[in-house]
C-alpha cells in the first residue's frame, strides 16, 4: 500500500486540513512532521467546523491514530488546551489515538518571550512570526540545548537543564533590556504539566515501523507550505523547519522510500500571511474581493491573508523542490463570477525575462510579473463532484495550470465540506 505525504505548495493556507480529512478516511495512522502550533487547518465536518494546529487532522475521524512527529515542536500547555477544546466539541481523544514522540523538543514560555522581544524590537528586521516561540524554540533544538518530551519524565533533571537553558536566554533578555527569566517559575510549569503530556508520550518512530510492518496506511501531513521552508522558500522571509517531502522521513522516524506519494496541495490562487515578497500580490479591489470571497484570515492568528493570482512560476519551483507528484487544487470556486484571470507565467528582472524565483531577497523584491490572460466561467464550480459539473472555462483553467507547473492535478476541491472534491488519481492507489 501507498503511504501518502500532503504538503503546501504555496505559501501556506492551501487548504490542507480539507484535504488530509478527507484522505484520512482511507489512512490508518496520520502523522504530523514539522511546524508547531503557528500552522491552522479548517475542518468541516458534517457542518461542524473543528479547528486544528497542535494536532494532526486525524484526531476528528474515529478510528485513526494521529501522531505528533520529532520535527514537530510542542508547546505543552496548548498541546492540552487544544486536546480540551476538541473533546468539548464532541471528539474522543486521548493516549490510545493521540502519540507524542519522546524527542518532540518543547516550547517554552521563554520561546514566546524571546519570539515577542525580536518582533517588537526596532533594531531587528521583522519576519513576521505568530510569536508563539516556533523560531526560538528550533534554534534551541539546533543549539542542543532544547528540552524535550523525554525531559518531563525525568522531574530531577529539569532544573539543571532549565538553568543550563537559561544561561543562553538571559543573555538575550538583558541585550533587549528585559528582565531576566525565573527558572524556578519554569521549572514548577513544567512539573505541573508533565502529568498531562506523558501519558501521549511513544516511541514514534517504532510505532510507525509496527505500523508499516502491519500493512497500515500513513498520511504524513506537513504544517505551512513550501515556500515558507527555512531552506527553499523566501528565506529569510520563511519559518523555521522544512516542509519539502523529505522531512516527512525526517520529522517521524521513517525512511524516505515509507513516502511513496507527494500530494501538493495548491490553491487556484495564491495568499501569503505576514512579511516577504509576493510578486503577484493584488493591492486593488481584486485582492480584496479575493479575500473577502475566500475568507482569507488565519486559523491561528485571525490575520487578513495577502492575495494575489495564481503564480505558476512558484508552484513549478516547488513542485521540483518539493518532490510532489501531483497537485490537489484548492478553492477554484473562489473564481466564479470574475470575467479575467490571471496566470503568472513568468518574471521579469532587471529587464531580463526569468522562469524562476531567484534566491536573492534583494531579487526576489524586485521580480515583476509577466501575465497570460485567461477568460472566467459564468457557471459555478461550487460543490462540483466530477468534470462534468464543472463549466467549460474551468477545466480549461485547470489543465493550464497542469501544463505550466509540470505536474497533474490529482483532484480539485470545490468547497470547504469534504465530500465537495473531484478525484482523478487515488495517492493510496500505487
Amino acid at each position: 500500500m501507498a503511504n501518502v505525504a500532503v504538503i503546501g505548495s504555496q505559501w501556506g493556507d492551501e487548504g490542507k486540513g480539507k484535504i488530509v480529512d478527507w484522505l484520512s478516511e482511507k489512512a490508518d495512522v496520520v502523522v504530523r512532521f514539522q511546524g508547531g502550533h503557528n500552522a491552522g487547518h479548517t475542518l468541516v465536518v458534517d457542518g461542524a467546523v473543528y479547528k486544528t494546529s497542535a494536532l494532526p487532522s486525524g484526531v476528528v475521524r474515529k478510528g485513526k491514530v494521529s501522531v505528533i512527529g520529532n520535527g514537530v515542536v510542542v508547546d505543552p500547555w496548548a498541546f492540552i488546551d487544544e486536546i480540551e477544546r476538541l473533546r468539548g466539541q464532541g471528539l474522543d481523544i486521548g493516549p490510545e489515538n493521540l502519540k507524542l514522540a519522546d524527542n518532540a523538543p518543547l516550547i517554552l514560555p521563554i520561546h514566546r518571550n524571546l519570539d515577542e522581544m525580536r518582533e517588537s524590537s526596532n533594531s531587528i528586521r521583522k519576519i513576521g512570526t505568530t510569536k508563539r516561540g516556533i523560531g526560538p524554540a528550533y534554534e534551541d533544538k539546533v543549539g542542543r540545548r532544547a528540552l524535550r518530551v523525554i525531559d518531563l519524565a525525568d522531574p530531577d533533571t529539569l532544573e539543571d537543564k532549565v538553568a543550563a537553558l537559561l544561561d543562553h536566554h538571559n543573555a538575550l533578555c538583558r541585550g533587549y533590556g528585559r528582565e531576566e527569566l525565573d527558572g524556578a517559575d519554569v521549572v514548577a510549569k513544567l512539573k505541573a504539566i508533565a502529568p498531562q503530556i506523558l501519558p501521549y508520550m511513544d516511541r514514534v518512530w517504532n510505532y510507525l515501523h509496527e505500523a508499516k510492518l502491519a500493512g497500515k496506511k500513513i498520511l504524513f501531513e506537513g504544517a505551512q507550505g513550501i515556500l515558507l521552508d527555512i531552506d527553499h522558500g523566501t528565506y529569510p522571509y520563511v519559518t523555521s523547519s522544512n516542509m519539502v517531502a523529505g522531512q516527512a522521513a525526517t520529522g517521524s522516524g521513517m525512511g524516505p522510500r515509507d513516502v511513496s506519494y507527494v500530494l501538493g496541495i495548491t490553491k487556484a490562487y495564491t495568499t501569503r500571511v505576514g512579511e516577504g515578497p509576493f510578486p503577484t500580490e493584488l493591492l486593488d479591489d481584486v485582492g480584496q474581493y479575493l479575500g473577502e470571497k475566500g475568507h482569507e484570515f488565519g486559523v491561528v492568528t485571525g490575520r487578513s491573508r495577502r492575495c494575489g493570482w495564481f503564480d505558476a512560476v512558484l508552484v513549478r519551483q516547488t513542485v521540483i523542490t518539493g518532490g510532489i507528484d501531483g497537485i490537489a487544487l484548492t478553492k477554484i470556486d473562489v473564481l466564479d463570477g470574475m470575467k479575467e484571470i490571471k496566470i503568472c507565467t513568468g518574471y521579469k528582472l532587471d529587464g531580463k525575462v526569468i522562469d524562476y524565483l531567484p534566491a536573492s531577497a534583494p531579487e526576489q523584491a524586485r521580480v515583476e510579473p509577466i501575465y497570460e490572460s485567461f477568460e472566467g466561467w459564468e457557471g459555478t464550480t461550487a460543490g462540483a463532484r466530477s468534470w462534468a459539473e464543472l463549466p467549460a472555462q474551468a477545466v480549461k483553467y485547470v489543465r493550464r495550470i497542469e501544463e505550466l507547473i509540470g505536474a497533474p492535478v490529482a483532484s480539485v476541491s470545490t468547497s470547504p465540506e469534504r465530500e465537495d472534491t473531484i478525484l482523478v488519481k487515488d495517492p493510496f492507489q500505487d
